[in-house]
């Protein structure tokens, strides 16, 4: 099975299933002399791992990272950084009934028919489980940034769409994100939001959401035309992540609502320096990065878990209905913010030090 690797000169792989005895990554291209510890990466994963509220999957994981390989004594060697996770709260009994069964929306169907057999307990290589090593790797290319960037350079995420349910973004205030479970950037929809998900959970169903990422403190010059753009590799980046189904960059497909006079972000200098009058293009311009904050949205689609019954056939071309049990996330949305903050600082990392070679 190929398509397990990330990057090009800030690489990782990731193996392991959501019900094997562990998950793991392996990275590699990280320079020598970045200081990292476990704990380090252990902040990023905490606000990952299941079970840190009632409105995400109540799989109790710790998900305790523990480096292998290319630190010591607090430092990177040069050398690939490999850590591990070891799964500590599989229910494999609940999966049973649906050894031959496809479960609708998930990749149960695809991977039989391409591969001749399926780890049916949780999806396998299938299941958000994997995404704990994506932010692993995350951690470490953040590490990079900030290494080389200064205290400019940040990456951070909000969830600002609840099914139907949209901020007020001019009540935007990025101190509130850390201040609630769903990452939510306006206070007065918090309390909304709980009724609304905890309504969606006891009906049986789930939703989608929408998140959107914010970097800034990125220089001029990342991204490579024409077939490694950085916004190209930011969205395949970002829809490598298990439910996402669309991505947008800036004003996004807002812009074609934008006359050409406005979405163009003209340029003035103020002070010998280089301004921009607004920011419709994300901050990547020609795929490659201007300077100014990169924003980026990306859509997840609702949990395809889900108690409700469905239709669906089984692997002998049968049809039936089937109801998931299980512990499920009502909104897998929400823990997708930390992923998505990962998978961009790896796209980061990676594109800049493509260009300190290019550089040099």
């Amino acid at each position: 099975m190929p398509g397990n690797s990330f990057g090009q000169i800030f690489k990782f792989n990731t193996w392991g299933e959501s019900h094997g005895p562990a998950i793991g990554c392996t990275v590699d291209g990280v320079p020598s002399k970045i200081s990292i510890q476990e704990k380090d990466i252990q902040y990023f994963l905490d606000k990952r791992r299941p079970g840190s509220s009632k409105f995400v999957s109540q799989r109790k994981e710790k998900d305790k990272v523990k480096i292998l390989s290319g630190v010591f004594e607090n430092q990177t060697t040069g050398a690939p950084i490999s850590f591990i996770i070891e799964n500590k709260d599989q229910k494999s009994n609940d999966y049973k009934k649906l050894k031959n069964i496809f479960r609708p929306g998930h990749a149960d169907f695809t991977y039989e028919k391409k591969y001749g057999i399926r780890d049916h307990r949780g999806g396998g290589r299938s299941s958000a489980r994997e995404t704990a090593m994506r932010v692993a790797a995350g951690a470490i290319a953040r590490k990079i940034l900030s290494s080389n960037l200064g205290k400019k350079f940040y990456i951070k995420g909000a969830l600002i769409q609840l099914g139907s349910l949209h901020i007020n973004r001019s009540n935007w205030n990025w101190l509130n994100v850390e201040k609630n479970v769903f990452w939510c950037p306006d206070s007065s929809m918090v309390k909304i939001w709980e009724k609304y998900l905890l309504e969606v959970r006891k009906n049986g169903s789930s939703v989608g959401a929408i998140i959107e990422l914010e970097a800034g403190g990125i220089p001029v010059g990342l991204g490579e035309p024409v077939y490694d753009k950085l916004d190209a590799d930011i969205a395949k980046a970002l829809m490598s992540i298990n439910a996402v189904k669309g991505v947008e960059i800036g004003s996004g497909f807002a812009s074609a609502f934008i006359p050409g006079e406005e979405s163009s972000d003209e340029m003035r200098i103020k002070k010998e320096k280089i301004s921009f009058v607004s920011n419709n293009s994300g901050g990547i311009l020609g795929g490659i990065s201007s300077g100014q904050k990169i924003i980026v949205r990306f859509v997840v689609k609702a949990t395809s878990s889900i108690l409700k019954k469905k239709n669906t056939i089984t692997k002998n071309k049968k049809n039936t209905t089937v109801s998931v049990g299980g512990r499920h996330d009502p909104c897998v949305g929400i823990r997708a913010v930390p992923i998505g903050e990962a998978m961009l600082a790896c796209v980061l990392a990676d594109h800049y030090l493509r260009n300190k070679i290019f550089q040099s």
